[in-house]
């Protein structure tokens, strides 16, 4: 198979590696004898997940095909390469929607399942790996193997977020939802503080099956945690104006054709924008209908929106903290942030359910938060090593998929069930061939005989 050795990033950017790129072009062609290997789909994680400096990197792009699709019992059989964006389409037009979605659909299912997703809908459906029935996967000794929570057990619990490193995932089967239209009723709730904010993502009278709160990362003071909470569910056929076709169309992209320089995303001009957000979207007071694309992936309108942060690039830090302490910590986490003088041009408070059956997933029972962050200088780094010790200290952890800088020490504090990973990692693959730069970066698997 050809190889093209090139300075690769992911999503973020940030770091950079020289990497050997190989490209099959079929399913067959997927091979595990190299002996340091990571599989990458769409390289949308925003770190170093999907890197591996000096060493081999499958992409799995073309391994894309739609296998098999049940429209009674609303069931995908699909090869791991292919992206939300190809299968959206397709099932959104016979009634049915995937279970969990993240923030982008330019992401692969295979992805989607090293990852564990999470979406607006966790603290209700848990996260992807929860409606994931079976995976087909080639290990360290070339052996196709199929595992799911019945069959193999523990290497589908250790593969479900394990970031690609118990072998290559070839094929997904995936337990679907009905729905009855492609939109998305929508009711907007504004939170002059924090603890408004919380009160209202706890409210039962107004939660809904999904729920995302954005929040000005640049209010102080009394106004600190102020935003505004999205709350919706897959529109019903009745409650769809007759002029409304029951299937939503994407909307056309944009594009960021350049990379922006810093003085772009100044205090000032975030601060500008935040505000002006705030006026608009917090003052929709009665429900409105949005189609499928602008609710669940409003940035994949903007094409190469990446580019806003500059040619350094930026560290999205997303972290969870357990309901006991969530507020406290969340607190703790936007005060820190408002102290630096370090905008963030996005961040999300979304609700988590209990965890599921990934060794090493991210979610737990308690409350996300996602910031956006440039990079600029050093300084940046010292902040997030402070944002670090909140989460610790509050007894939480970061998401590996956003991460490119957290600490080994740091990864096993947070990550509780890693000795039970490592032991099924161990076995299925003694030799380590399945690497990454994150992987070395946090010595996930290095203990490998």
């Amino acid at each position: 198979m050809p190889s093209l050795i090139t300075n690769l990033s992911s999503w973020g950017r940030y770091p950079v590696y020289s990497c050997k790129l190989e490209r099959p072009e079929r399913y067959a062609d997927l091979s595990s004898t190299a002996s340091s290997q990571i599989a990458r789909g769409q390289g949308r994680s925003y770190g170093d997940a999907a890197l591996n400096e000096n060493g081999r990197i499958l992409l799995t792009e073309r391994i894309n095909r739609l296998l098999e699709f049940d429209l009674e019992q609303g069931t995908l059989r699909a090869e791991a390469g292919v992206t939300i964006a190809e299968i959206l389409p397709i099932i959104v037009s016979k009634g049915w929607f995937l279970p969990v979605t993240p923030g982008t659909k330019f992401v692969s299912l295979g992805g989607c399942v090293a990852a564990d997703v999470h979406g607006k809908n966790h603290h209700h459906e848990g996260s992807f790996g929860e409606h994931v029935l079976s995976i087909e996967m080639i290990l360290a000794d070339g052996v196709r193997t199929s595992c799911s929570p019945s069959e193999n057990a523990e290497l589908f619990c250790a593969t479900v977020g394990g970031m690609g490193l118990t072998g290559i995932i070839g094929e997904v089967t995936l337990k679907l939802i009905p729905i009855q239209s492609g939109y998305v009723e929508v009711q907007n709730h504004t939170a002059e503080n924090l603890e408004q904010m919380f009160s209202l993502m706890q409210d039962e009278t107004i939660d809904d099956r999904y729920s995302v709160a954005w929040i000005d990362s640049m209010a102080r003071g009394a106004r600190l945690g102020r935003g505004v909470v999205m709350c919706g569910h897959h529109a019903l056929k009745d409650e769809l104006p007759n002029n409304f076709h029951s299937i939503s169309k994407p909307k056309s992209n944009r594009s960021i054709p350049f990379d922006f320089p810093s003085w772009m995303l100044s205090q000032l001009s975030i601060a500008t924008f935040n505000a002006l957000y705030y006026q608009r979207v917090g003052g929709k007071r009665a429900p409105f209908l949005s189609g499928y694309d602008p609710y669940f992936y409003p940035l994949d309108t903007i094409s190469h929106w990446n580019r806003m942060y500059g040619k350094r690039g930026f560290v999205q830090y997303q972290c969870v903290i357990p309901d006991s302490t969530a507020f406290e910590g969340i607190k703790a986490l936007l005060q820190k942030l408002s102290d630096s003088r370090r905008p963030s041009f996005l961040a999300v408070l979304k609700r988590l359910g209990a965890e599921g059956r990934g060794l090493l997933s991210f979610p737990m029972a308690g409350y996300t938060l996602a910031l956006d962050l440039p990079i600029r200088d050093e300084g940046l780094f010292v902040l997030l090593n402070e944002l670090d010790e909140i989460v610790l200290r509050h007894g939480g952890r970061v998401y590996l998929a956003k991460d490119a800088r957290l600490s080994a020490d740091s990864f096993r504090s947070m990550y509780p069930h890693y000795e039970e990973w490592l032991k099924i990692k161990n076995v299925v693959d003694p030799n380590n061939k399945f690497s990454s730069s994150l992987s070395r970066r946090l010595g996930i698997g290095s203990e490998a005989a």
